[in-house]
């Protein structure tokens, strides 16, 4: 069973907060653009050379932060399970916007899979189907954040280094990147591929 309805979680928020960070449940725009910053510095420096695909793509405000900071990659793709987000992320980012359920669905190809709190409410087996999912489908590397430590919560779920190690195990990572050094509670890692 999924910890929550992600349908309700994210459609009661943007119905409460609009188009903004508090409307894809982030604490602030301030930490929803720390985040983006930690990804934009594990990637590499020229991304016109790369694809990304972002999963769980809210409102395609990662898009905007990486225009923003003129770093757009060669192509991005957002996917996202929530027509209403598909919607807003297609008109504001003018990109290729998909709608499917990344646990199970067939997703398209990219060199970086990008995932920033899509897996914060998740529960332990749908956040193993989510990273296989992403971490199969890209060429070079995948690239996440999610809340980190041992806390139990009903609604969030938080992953601990052991977890995230027994995952890229699992999976056959060829390399992990940890940073942990920006949000109390919050950690960014990269599942690298040999190439």
């Amino acid at each position: 069973m999924p910890k929550i309805d992600n349908k309700t979680f994210y459609s009661s928020a943007i119905e409460m907060y609009g188009i903004t960070a508090k409307g894809v449940n982030w604490h602030s725009k301030e930490s929803q653009n720390l985040r983006f910053e930690i990804i934009l510095e594990m990637l590499p420096e020229v991304m016109s050379d790369f694809s990304v695909a972002d999963a769980g793509c809210g409102f395609g405000d990662l898009y905007l932060y990486m225009q923003k900071k003129r770093r757009v990659p060669k192509e991005y793709i957002g996917i996202d399970t929530l027509v209403d987000m598909y919607s807003i992320a297609s008109e504001r980012t003018g990109c290729e916007i998909v709608v499917a359920d990344i646990c199970k669905d067939s997703l398209p190809s990219a060199d970086f899979y990008i995932c920033s709190g899509a897996m914060n409410v998740l529960n332990d087996f749908e956040t193993h189907l989510f990273m296989q999912n992403c971490f199969r489908t890209c060429r070079v590397g995948f690239l996440f954040n999610v809340l980190y430590g041992d806390k139990r919560s009903e609604t969030y779920n938080y992953l601990t280094k052991t977890k995230i190690d027994k995952i890229a195990a699992d999976l056959g990572v060829a390399e992990v990147i940890f940073r942990d050094d920006y949000l109390q509670d919050d950690v960014t890692v990269m599942f690298k591929k040999s190439l």
